[in-house]
């Protein structure tokens, strides 16, 4: 694999900074609570957040949850990603150091 440019690093950097607050976190009927839907709650606390709904859809009326671990890297992605962006930012610039 070669490596990631920065301007794509730039990229996913912008697509993170633009999507709802974080945190996000998931929560599973079942494991997590147990009453009522399987979401992804946006902006921890903050009322004025919006809970995300995901569903697979099939042909017909129905829709399917998600796997557990679907949304659990879904609702993790918006953290760990500008974690893991800034992560390859200070390797860089550890790397440009030694040289």
């Amino acid at each position: 694999m070669s490596e990631l440019p920065d301007r794509e690093l730039n990229e996913i950097e912008e697509r993170s900074q633009a999507a709802s607050p974080a945190p996000w976190e998931a929560f599973v009927e079942g494991r997590d609570h147990s009453s009522g839907d399987t979401i992804i709650r946006i902006g921890g606390l903050d009322p004025s957040q919006p809970d995300m709904y995901i569903h697979y859809s099939r042909p017909g009326p129905t829709l399917v949850p998600v796997p557990d671990a679907d949304l659990d890297f879904i609702a993790n992605a918006r953290q760990d990603i500008p974690r893991l962006v800034a992560e390859i930012r200070r390797l860089r610039t550890e790397l440009r150091e030694e040289k």
